[in-house]
C-alpha cells in the first residue's frame, strides 16, 4: 500500500512583510486544489504559521508549522519547529538549531542573491534544497539548484513561494509513503520523508486556462472573505456609534442629573 502526499512547503501569509492573505484563505485554497499539507513560512515570524498548523485539520490538511528565517548567509526554511530560530546567525549554526529542535532545514532559492539565496561559497550541510521555486521568472536558477542538489546528494523539494493565495500550489512536492493510510498521516511522516529523500518535484508550468481558473476561484474567495470582514467591521463600527450616541443622549437628559 502506497500513499501519495502533496505538500507546498513554502508559502507566505499576511504576517510576512511581503505577503497578502490570511492563513484561513491559504488553507482553504490548499484543500480545494488537492494538497495534503501547506506550510506557512513567513519571514522571521511564526505566529501565523502556528495558527495555520492548529487549524489545518479543520480543512483536511496535515498541520506543519515553519518559518523562513534570515541567517547570516541567506534565507533558510525551517519546517516542523514551534519556535523561531535565532536570526542572523551563521547558516551552519541555524541548520544545527533546527535539527536539534526536531525540524527539517531546507535551503530555498539558492544562489539568488537578489532574493537572499545562500551563495554557493557559503553553502553548508542541509536536509534538502528547493530545486523548483515557482516565483522565478526563468528556469535557469531552478535548473542550477537541481544540478547542485543532484551532485551533492541533497533531496530536492518544490515550493510555490506564494505571496498571494491564488499561487498556492503552483509548485509542490510529492512524497510516496508505504504502509500508512491518509487517516494515519502525521507531520512526522512528511518530515522524515523529506530527510530520507523520498520526494518528487512537481513544478511544471501550469496551462494558462487551468492557472486562470484556479486564480479566478481564489480571487472570488478572497473578495468574499474581505467583503465579509468589511461587513463585520462596519457592524462593529455602527454598534459603537449607537452606544456613543446613547451615552451622549443620556448625559444630556434630565434623568442623568
Amino acid at each position: 500500500m502506497s500513499l501519495t502526499v502533496r505538500i507546498d512547503p513554502h508559502v507566505h501569509s499576511s504576517a510576512s512583510y511581503d505577503g497578502h492573505d490570511p492563513v484561513d484563505l491559504i488553507l482553504e485554497q490548499a484543500a480545494d486544489i488537492g494538497l495534503d499539507a501547506v506550510v506557512v513560512t513567513d519571514h522571521d515570524v511564526m505566529h501565523a504559521s502556528l495558527t495555520a498548523a492548529e487549524l489545518a485539520a479543520d480543512y483536511g490538511l496535515v498541520g506543519i508549522p515553519g518559518v523562513e528565517v534570515s541567517t547570516a548567509h541567506g534565507h533558510l526554511l525551517a519546517l516542523g519547529i514551534e519556535e523561531l530560530p535565532p536570526r542572523r546567525r551563521p547558516l551552519d549554526e541555524t541548520v544545527d538549531w533546527v535539527r536539534r529542535h526536531g525540524g527539517v532545514a531546507i535551503v530555498p532559492h539558492p544562489f539568488q542573491r537578489s532574493r537572499h539565496g545562500v551563495p554557493k561559497r557559503a553553502f553548508t550541510d542541509a536536509d534538502a534544497v528547493e530545486v523548483y521555486n515557482s516565483w522565478l521568472f526563468t528556469g535557469y536558477k531552478n535548473r542550477r539548484a537541481r544540478r547542485f542538489a543532484d551532485k551533492q546528494g541533497y533531496p530536492g523539494v518544490a515550493g510555490s513561494d506564494a505571496h498571494h493565495v491564488g499561487f498556492v500550489g503552483r509548485a509542490y512536492t510529492e512524497i510516496e509513503l508505504d504502509g500508512i493510510t491518509r487517516a494515519e498521516l502525521t507531520a512526522d511522516h512528511v518530515l522524515d520523508a523529506i530527510r530520507n529523500g523520498s520526494t518528487r518535484v512537481e513544478g511544471r508550468r501550469t496551462p494558462f486556462r487551468v492557472s486562470t481558473k484556479h486564480y479566478t476561484i481564489a480571487a472570488g474567495r478572497k473578495s468574499g472573505y474581505y467583503a465579509k470582514q468589511g461587513a463585520l467591521v462596519s457592524g462593529r463600527t455602527a454598534a459603537r456609534s449607537a452606544i456613543s450616541a446613547a451615552r451622549l443622549l443620556y448625559r444630556l437628559s434630565p434623568l442623568s442629573g
